[in-house]
């Protein structure tokens, strides 16, 4: 699952479908895919029962620089609150249903094919 010859780019697309389909099992549903406006991208919207979750999805070969939920920095933080506020007033949901930013970090498993996750849930605060 590491491959990545077909590129940066088609490689984090695919981590981004890996991670949907594992948040689908964790009774999660996938509203929107790389949502895009001017102020930036968020990976995934998913939605629960009671509320909208935007996931930040990192993907990190190695954990000598960190690991891929550390990387999420205050800045992008930041990012992804005023996008996700994009998002909203795009919908009309400003102040209308409740959020949470999740960060999704995926890594290398023991063997060659597996993956590890690391679901933070509310991972952060901003506002």
């Amino acid at each position: 699952m590491t491959n990545f010859s077909r590129g940066p780019r088609a490689f984090g697309e695919q981590q981004e479908k890996v991670a949907a389909q594992y948040l689908a099992e964790q009774g999660l549903q996938l509203v929107c895919m790389n949502y895009q406006c001017k102020l930036g991208e968020i990976d995934l919207i998913m939605r629960t029962t009671r509320e909208l979750v935007f996931v930040e999805v990192r993907y990190r070969r190695s954990s000598a620089f960190g690991s891929a939920v550390e990387s999420v920095n205050y800045r992008k933080q930041r990012k992804l609150w005023k996008t996700a506020q994009c998002y909203l007033s795009a919908l009309r949901l400003t102040n209308r249903i409740p959020c949470r930013f999740d960060i999704l970090g995926i890594s290398p498993g023991d063997s060659d094919q597996s993956l590890q996750f690391d679901w933070i849930q509310g991972a952060f605060e901003l506002g």
